[in-house]
């Protein structure tokens, strides 16, 4: 289809300069922005009136566990710091079994596109010996949604018995890891420009995989051109951890296991000492910034724009829904904004500066040169928000108002030439049936 977004109130462009009368959208792709000189096409088989409408391109969210949409608010895990929280957590996950894992990445994507968003990262690296194959049962969870994705084959391999911190019955033996990393990779990683589905490799975490599995990780994933994810520097606790067991601060573990490059993003990078910066900016490694989660779990606060003047991408993630405790992105650019202000002030964190975080700083930490921004050629993956809620009212700056009044639903969501959400409703699930579903499911993991 030949799709005009007409007469926008408000678009978030790269130049802030240019002029927009709107947006023509033809197989899947921006065609061109158009300005109020031009004429409009005849040939057009949709014209969306957005004069009431802010358009963003999709925000992209590069951090989540979807699994963790199932224990929210968990009594159990509630007021804890991240190594406690993680220990209370451990054993209500080893409970998972497939249809758990099937409601729990259906509800995280229907919650992401009615906030906005359009390409998510997930990480599960949860895989109990009732489902190891948890990438396959997402992949087909994920096959209607309408939600471009990239599923990093998680993993755990040093348990407490080792010396790390998950559970014995929680993590995989090496070969096994890297034997269905492999298969997943040659079976579902799609390279294209327009991909709607990548491949990625994340061991979990220094305190939770071996040195031989970050190495050999990373061997396989530059084998196959995939990209490498993991956490790094999200609490002290962690340092501590890395200096006590491998000798190396955190950075400089990633760097001993072959990490330190620009095919790699990690989760947090909140304690990085200046010399760590200059060196993760040296090498291009990515970062998302996760401030939900980093203010719940009390673990700090991301030195972005340090990071960025360094030469890092940095891009935005709401992370499990565990620890967040859910998956509205838009809210997250908000959360982003005021987190970030509070470090260095209003005036160098500004709205736009946290927009361009979960668009086009996101889509380069996941390698994606062609998703985050609205320009002829990129993907057509587009939020529109309509300001008509009574938190508006009064509104002067439309971009502004998105995230200082609050919005929290998208009114229409495009992805790849396609409507995911229209009228905010989800044109791909039915979300009463769904959440009928995930409830139950939620029940039976965290009531057994």
């Amino acid at each position: 289809m030949k799709i005009l977004i007409q007469s926008p109130l408000a678009v978030l462009l790269p130049d802030p300069e240019q002029e927009c009368s709107g947006i023509l959208i033809e197989r899947g792709r921006i065609e061109k922005i158009l300005d109020f000189s031009d004429d409009l096409p005849d040939d057009i088989d949709q014209i969306i009136d957005a004069s009431d409408c802010v358009v963003t391109p999709g925000l992209i969210n590069t951090h989540h566990h979807y699994y963790q949409t199932l224990t929210r608010a968990l009594p159990v895990a509630l007021n804890k710091e991240l190594f406690p929280w993680l220990k209370s957590l451990y054993p209500v996950w080893a409970g998972l079994d497939a249809d758990m894992i099937t409601a729990a990445t259906q509800m995280a994507a229907a919650e992401l596109l009615l906030s906005g968003c359009t390409t998510s990262s997930d990480h599960h690296y949860i895989f109990p010996s009732s489902v190891t194959d948890a990438l396959d049962v997402q992949v087909a969870a994920l096959a209607n949604t309408g939600i471009r994705s990239v599923l990093t084959r998680g993993s755990m391999s040093l348990g407490e018995d080792q010396g790390g911190l998950p559970p014995r019955n929680t993590v995989q033996d090496e070969d096994t890891i890297l034997a269905d990393s492999e298969r997943v990779i040659t079976t579902y990683h799609d390279a294209g420009d327009s991909a709607f589905l990548n491949i990625a490799l994340a061991p979990c975490s220094p305190f939770s995989v071996s040195e031989s599995l970050m190495k050999e990780s990373a061997k396989l994933a530059r084998r196959y051109r995939v990209r490498l994810h993991t956490h790094l520097a999200e609490t002290h606790d962690e340092t501590a951890f890395c200096l006590r067991v491998t000798g190396y601060r955190p950075l400089d573990y990633l760097e001993h296991v072959d990490w330190l490059a620009n095919d790699v993003w990690l989760a947090h990078g909140i304690h990085f000492n200046d010399n760590e910066v200059t060196r993760l900016g040296a090498a291009g490694v990515g970062i998302t910034h996760c401030p939900s989660s980093n203010m719940i779990l009390g673990s700090g606060q991301c030195p972005t724009l340090e990071l960025e003047s360094a030469g890092c991408p940095v891009g935005l993630g709401v992370d499990g829904s565990a620890s967040n405790d859910g998956s509205n992105m838009i809210q997250e650019v908000r959360q982003a904004l005021l987190l970030q202000r509070l470090r260095y002030g209003a005036s160098k964190m500004t709205h736009i500066d946290a927009l361009r975080m979960a668009t086009s700083g996101s889509a380069k930490c996941i390698g994606r040169p062609t998703l985050g921004e609205i320009r002829p050629g990129f993907e057509a993956d587009l939020a529109l928000f309509k300001l008509d809620e009574p938190r508006f009212s009064g509104a002067g700056d439309p971009l502004a108002a998105l995230l200082l009044c609050g919005a929290s639903q998208a009114e229409h969501v495009m992805v790849g030439g396609k409507w995911s959400v229209y009228d905010k409703q989800l044109t791909t699930m039915d979300i009463d049936e769904l959440t009928v579903r995930h409830r139950a499911c939620a029940r039976m993991l965290t009531q057994t």
